[in-house]
């Protein structure tokens, strides 16, 4: 596993990570698993969905998240990293999907419309789910509505990811 990658770069697509989520077998047990980002490729088409959009969709079952402390955007060539401003991590919104033939237990991001400092490079961006409403999230104490939401402005800092030039060195 790439320790670099962050669970929403796109150099973890396939990595496993940590997910937390009710117990299937036990629901009143939250526990913490390896699952892979990405559903399974062999039920859509040999294409392997990492997000889906929140708007319109109820999520009653199946949910998850994934602990982050930063996400990376990638504009162009260029790469980015967006992070709180006050420097907590957070969770990203997900589902996960039982493993099915040689995919692996799964999860996909649920993603909300851009923030104010996010939307100059994309469109959507994962749903941020704050510590205090994780329990929330996992127990299904509120609408989804209400926690799927576009965070306000000042919320992330975003920097680019400068990648160190190759030296090379001539050998005579």
């Amino acid at each position: 596993m790439d320790s670099k990658a962050t669970p929403f770069d796109s150099e973890a697509l396939g990595s496993r990570r940590a997910i937390i989520r009710r117990n299937p077998d036990d629901v009143q047990e939250i526990e913490m698993i390896e699952a892979a980002w990405g559903s399974s490729p062999r039920f859509s088409g040999g294409v392997s969905f990492e997000f889906i959009r929140s708007e319109g969709r109820n999520f009653p079952s199946s949910r998850c998240l994934v602990a982050a402390s930063e996400f990376h955007i990638r504009n162009g060539e260029k790469k980015f990293r967006a992070f709180r401003e006050d420097g907590n991590f957070f969770y990203l919104a997900a589902i996960w999907e039982p493993a099915m033939a040689e995919w692996p237990v799964s999860y996909r991001i649920i993603t909300v419309d851009a923030n104010p400092e996010v939307i100059r490079y994309q469109a959507r961006h994962g749903a941020m789910i704050e510590r205090r409403d994780a329990q929330k999230w996992l127990d299904f104490a509120v609408p989804e509505e209400e926690l799927l939401v576009t965070p306000p402005a000042g919320i992330f800092t975003i920097e680019e990811i400068l990648t160190k030039p190759v030296q090379t060195s001539l050998v005579f």
